[in-house]
């Protein structure tokens, strides 16, 4: 039987992360993901105001946001808040989301994908119709009828996200598991008598971390906007907490106004969102020589 031509990246090697630091773009991510990272952890220290006090000089003598100065850097919110401080804790918001909702999703998807795959008959049937019927449904209204059927809350939140971004590697690793399922290293396993088990963990699994570790880091974008369209529109993360999403949304009728109050928060998506995506592009060219010369 004529084997499927499949692109089968090589399992994860020491060298990865000092090829990754040769590329500059890569790099570029990196060093803009342990910035914000670093804010979110020590975000309670560098702070320079706690970011629900409403400051009474925080408003100009009209009521209206100032902007930014020497005291309040990227200015102040409708309600007299510093911008910087809600900025930085709605970085850990993001972060906290993006790899809570991203992991959930890896694990369903790496689940269904897998088993799918490699088991044959019904089990395969009713896993993969259910995936395209999941796929079928716009992810972002699926997002907004389960945020409205539950109380947004952070956890809720995340699990939303997660409920609709597991489709897609579910579909990828479904195709490379049912190719590997059919090599012949396989089949020979199988007639030498070794367990399902086995077979999964010593020679399918390993031909599958390299994917599954790009869709982890891309997947961490994709959510993190996702979570900004949420809380932009209302049913994401819900006030005081800050969220970069909620900032804008609480903010905008500021726009032409006090336009920092959208671009900055909007510019940190943006930023958080390419810095993911870039590493995660620079790991799918490493893991996967196919890829190589391909960008």
């Amino acid at each position: 039987m004529a084997e499927v031509a499949i692109s089968v990246p090589v399992a994860p090697t020491p060298g990865v992360f000092r090829r990754l630091l040769k590329r500059k773009l890569a790099v570029f991510g990196l060093i803009v993901i342990a910035l914000i990272v670093f804010a979110a952890v020590f975000a309670p220290w560098i702070v320079p105001y706690n970011p629900d006090e409403q400051f009474f000089e925080g408003l100009t003598l009209e009521g209206a946001p100032l902007a930014p100065n020497a005291r309040f850097w990227f200015g102040t919110d409708l309600v007299g808040r510093d911008l910087l401080s809600r900025i930085i804790y709605g970085a850990r918001t993001s972060l906290i989301i993006g790899v809570i909702a991203n992991g959930v999703s890896v694990l369903i998807g790496s689940a269904v994908g897998i088993t799918a795959g490699y088991f044959k008959g019904w089990v395969s049937t009713v896993l993969m119709r259910f995936t395209d019927l999941m796929m079928a449904f716009p992810a972002l209204l699926l997002a907004i009828v389960l945020a409205a059927i539950f109380r947004p809350s952070l956890l809720i939140v995340a699990m939303v996200i997660a409920m609709v971004n597991w489709v897609q590697i579910a579909r990828v690793l479904y195709t490379e598991t049912r190719s590997l399922a059919e090599r012949d290293f396989v089949e020979a396993e199988r007639a030498l008598g070794a367990g399902t088990f086995r077979i999964l963990t010593r020679h399918i699994f390993p031909h599958l971390v390299s994917t599954i570790v790009v869709y982890a880091t891309l997947g961490i974008a994709t959510t993190v906007l996702l979570e900004a369209t949420l809380s932009y529109l209302g049913i994401g993360v819900q006030p005081p907490t800050a969220s970069w999403g909620n900032i804008i949304f609480e903010n905008q009728t500021y726009f032409t106004s006090a336009p920092w109050l959208v671009f900055i928060p909007g510019f940190a998506i943006i930023l958080l969102a390419l810095a993911f995506n870039l590493v995660g592009d620079a790991l799918r060219d490493i893991l996967d020589p196919t890829q190589q010369g391909h960008h």
